[in-house]
């Protein structure tokens, strides 16, 4: 089955439409300015964002895109000009969910793009995964908390499957980051602490009780049910 969806890209740029036509023909590939769509869009939505646009800075337009329903979670990569940690915090305060170094190549798109499609990743996912009360809709790409359902971003659905599937095991940030399929040579730490505070946050804002455990100088574990 192929993965369907949309891809918004702020660089005109058609050797990458070109790209994700040839070899993700399911997404569709859209340019987009200074204001995201505001019509719905088919299927999981990611979006690449240059750092400097004509009109407004990249880190505005991620602020925008989590702002318009279409795109609230939408799985967006910033393009960085240059590894520097202070642009890549300032990235993940924005809105991001990740980012890579420029200029994107038909290459780095597709690679980037083939780590958040789910069955190129690992082995295939139960359609449901459940703890407790909470239960994770793996076709639908849906959370649930007694019944009711609510939305994830991209890494923080896919965090969340990684533990239920895993309870009662610590893990280290940079296998989270692994997990992923992050570039742990581009993500820090620090970033994976800003993803579970986003997943936190997240869970709370529906009325869900924190499920994951700090462990000090350690990681992350979500405690089993016993």
């Amino acid at each position: 089955m192929t993965e369907s969806g949309t891809l918004l890209l702020t660089t005109t740029r058609p050797d990458l439409q070109a790209a994700i036509g040839d070899s993700l023909p399911g997404i569709k590939a859209l340019e987009i300015g200074p204001n995201p769509p505001q019509t719905h869009l088919s299927g999981r939505v990611w979006c690449f964002v240059d750092w400097l646009l004509p009109d407004i800075s990249g880190l505005e337009m991620c602020r925008r895109l989590r702002a318009a329903a279409a795109t609230a979670h939408s799985h967006i990569t910033l393009v960085l000009d240059e590894d520097d940690s202070d642009a890549r915090r300032r990235a993940m305060r924005a809105g991001a969910d990740d980012y890579l170094v420029g200029p994107l190549s038909a290459e780095l798109l597709l690679g980037r793009m083939q780590q958040h499609l789910p069955n190129m990743v690992g082995t295939k996912p139960q359609p449901k995964l459940e703890h407790g009360e909470l239960m994770l809709d793996l076709a639908a790409h849906v959370a649930r908390w007694q019944g009711n359902s609510f939305p994830l971003r991209p890494n923080e659905f896919r965090l969340l499957i990684h533990f239920i599937e895993n309870p009662d095991q610590v893990f280290s940030r940079s296998s989270l980051i692994q997990t992923l399929g992050k570039d742990s040579n581009t993500i820090d730490d620090r970033t994976v602490d800003v993803w579970i505070g986003r997943l936190r946050r997240s869970l709370k804002s529906h009325g869900v009780p924190d499920p994951l455990r700090t462990v000090r100088s350690m990681g992350y574990v979500l405690d089993g049910i016993h």
